[in-house]
């Protein structure tokens, strides 16, 4: 079984500057209930469906597939929940790890995030100088509950 293993950050906007344009993401969620995820997503040119299962720590499974970028095109017009969530993303090299950091759009304008993967849930990372407070295990961070619960409704972060 495929395992998802990843720590969510925030980033420090006074401090990060991006090292490229990003990558543009149309994602929606043909599911969205806390026992089980399924995503549909836009990446560049590509396309994935997405499976994810109930997060345990910072751990969950996650199964992944390419499909043709027309099928998710009329899923996320047609059969997502709406809205839609918009980002780009950017990915940076620090202390041997690929971070990704996901600069929102629309109903989530502000929110920047910071995800890293790990092999294991106590593996010890090098953070960036960029990165904030840890919000792994706040749900509202959690992409399929920007939907229904979206940053500009937040008030101050």
């Amino acid at each position: 079984m495929a395992k998802e293993i990843e720590r969510k950050y925030l980033v420090k906007l006074d401090t990060w500057v991006p090292q490229d344009g990003g990558v543009h993401f149309k994602q929606g969620y043909l599911n969205s209930q806390k026992e089980r995820v399924v995503r549909v997503r836009i990446e560049g040119t590509k396309a994935k469906l997405t499976i994810k299962g109930v997060t345990t720590g910072v751990t969950r499974s996650e199964f992944e597939y390419a499909v043709p970028v027309e099928d998710a095109a009329i899923l996320l017009d047609n059969l997502c929940e709406q809205p839609l969530i918009d980002k780009h993303r950017h990915k940076e090299v620090h202390g041997g790890k690929t971070w990704e950091i996901d600069v929102f759009h629309g109903d989530n304008e502000g929110l920047v995030v910071a995800e890293v993967e790990l092999a294991s849930e106590d593996e010890k990372i090098e953070l960036p100088a960029f990165i904030g407070a840890e919000v792994s295990s706040d749900p509202r961070y959690f992409n399929s509950n920007l939907l229904k619960n979206p940053f500009k409704s937040w008030g101050k972060a």
